[in-house]
């Protein structure tokens, strides 16, 4: 089983790897295409700040990965079956990546991930005696509306930014002019083009970085959840002091609540922490959670979840107890939401070397195929603050988006604002639109088929 899951971790690390080099031309095309960078100084500063931006990213999308899928899914008396469906989501997602690079269509790491792991939730689902869906459908379309979203607001964004510098700027003709053979932009412009290169990069990294975080720990978690179910850095006393503290404000939240309905829903919540005080009980080391630590971390998101939904009922405002319980509850997210060090240097690691590999072929076509004229210096700038606000915004909320998407959009939208429809190459644009399309059903179904097929033939 070590070497198995070795292997796995290893299939993570070439999937971040296969990332890094297939979006660095998200960050590098603009600075290049503007000569504000010579190509290997762009890809060696793309590459350091996408691994510091895994350090500093922080792990909320880290977490809405691994909660599309529900770990129980992943915990099966046959490690096999775990192995069989972790390695059908990585080979379709490092298939795709792989795919989309050689044919140097800009395509989205995040719609790939995405796919294959709703793909194979829902191909479990159809197994006999699973008796329940496999995928957190709530999550994941949270996730596929911030994916389908992001583009279309990149597009607009780019072209009410481009308009507004050209109003603000209106007198500088420079900004808005192509480079002349291989002499570098105006040094204030070389300094914006460079900050925002670097600005991408950095939240490329701690946006993409996290979903390498959260396969490695959906891997971990589903196939040693004694040792990676629960934070074993957070102090087990914390843990028996916090489910005390909820046991009390239930009974007085339950006993002043403002009607009986608010009543009936805050009781749904009863079971989760009453199995939490009796798994609580049995734990008997004071450095180690034990063979219970699965079965906790399942309580905790069941009593998450369902206070997230007691939070929107009208009465909640006006109880007090109840509100000091949902914020207790929350305080529980430490021992579940989490990334060991060495899983982030690994993903940090990977996803900078990547970044500093292979990059040309993307950046040809975001650098010269998108529109049918020369980036211009205000085109660039425009796509690439676009391209790390869209990104910055979404890691803030825990989102996983597109960088290629919103950076293309953000091209594609500064070609539009600076000469219309007319300015676009269409037969470009249909390939990036058509990969957009195709990439989540083609996902979804070859990591259905996969996973299906390695249960049949594993066992």
């Amino acid at each position: 089983m070590s070497i198995l899951l070795v292997l796995c971790l290893l299939c993570v690390c070439a999937f971040e790897f296969i990332n890094g080099f297939h979006d660095t031309a998200n960050a590098v095309a603009t600075v290049i295409y503007t000569n504000s960078l010579k190509p290997w100084r762009a890809v060696l500063l793309s590459g350091i700040l996408n691994g510091i931006g895994v350090f500093v990213g922080g792990t909320a999308v880290a977490m809405g990965i691994i909660n599309m899928l529900p770990v129980e899914t992943l915990v099966d008396q046959n490690v096999t079956h775990s192995l069989c469906m972790v390695a059908a989501i990585l080979l379709t997602a490092i298939f795709w990546n792989l795919g989309t690079w050689i044919l140097a269509i800009p395509a989205s790491s995040s719609h790939t991930l995405v796919g294959s792991i709703v793909g194979v939730g829902i191909a479990y689902s159809l197994l006999p005696g699973t008796g329940e869906a496999a995928v957190n459908w709530q999550k994941a379309g949270e996730v596929g509306l911030s994916l389908l979203i992001s583009p279309l607001f990149g597009f607009v964004l780019a072209i009410m930014l481009l308009s507004l510098m050209a109003t603000l700027f209106a007198r500088s003709k420079t900004l808005f002019t192509s480079p002349e053979g291989d002499a570098p932009p105006p040094w204030w412009i070389r300094s914006i083009l460079v900050f925002t290169c670097g600005l991408v990069s950095f939240s490329h990294g701690s946006n993409d970085g996290q979903k390498g975080i959260g396969l490695m720990m959906l891997i971990l978690i589903g196939i040693i959840p004694a040792t990676f179910a629960l934070n074993q850095n957070v102090p087990i006393q914390d843990f028996e002091k916090t489910v005390a503290i909820l046991q009390k404000d239930f009974v007085a939240a339950k006993e002043t609540a403002p009607s009986p309905d608010f009543r009936s829903k805050l009781e749904k919540a009863d079971a989760a922490i009453e199995q939490l005080a009796v798994l609580s009980a049995t734990i008997v080391s004071e450095s180690k959670y034990g063979p219970n630590s699965f079965e906790i971390r399942k309580n905790i998101l069941l009593l998450r979840n369902e206070l997230k939904s007691l939070k929107n009922e009208p009465g909640f405002t006006k109880s007090a107890e109840a509100k000091s319980l949902y914020e207790n509850v929350e305080k529980l997210k430490q021992f579940t939401d989490y990334a060991p060090l060495w899983v982030v240097v690994l993903i940090a690691l990977s996803l900078g070397i990547g970044t500093m590999v292979g990059w040309k072929r993307i950046v040809v076509t975001i650098g010269e195929k998108i529109g049918k004229t020369h980036l211009t210096y205000a085109q660039g700038a425009t796509a690439e603050i676009v391209a790390a606000s869209t990104i910055a915004a979404s890691t803030y909320l825990g989102l996983p988006v597109s960088t290629t998407h919103v950076l293309s959009s953000g091209i594609a939208g500064a070609m539009f604002a600076s000469g219309g429809v007319n300015n676009l190459d269409r037969s470009t644009i249909t390939k990036i639109l058509l990969a957009w399309v195709l990439t989540l059903p083609v996902c979804l179904t070859m990591s259905a088929t996969l996973f299906l097929l390695f249960r049949y033939v594993f066992g």
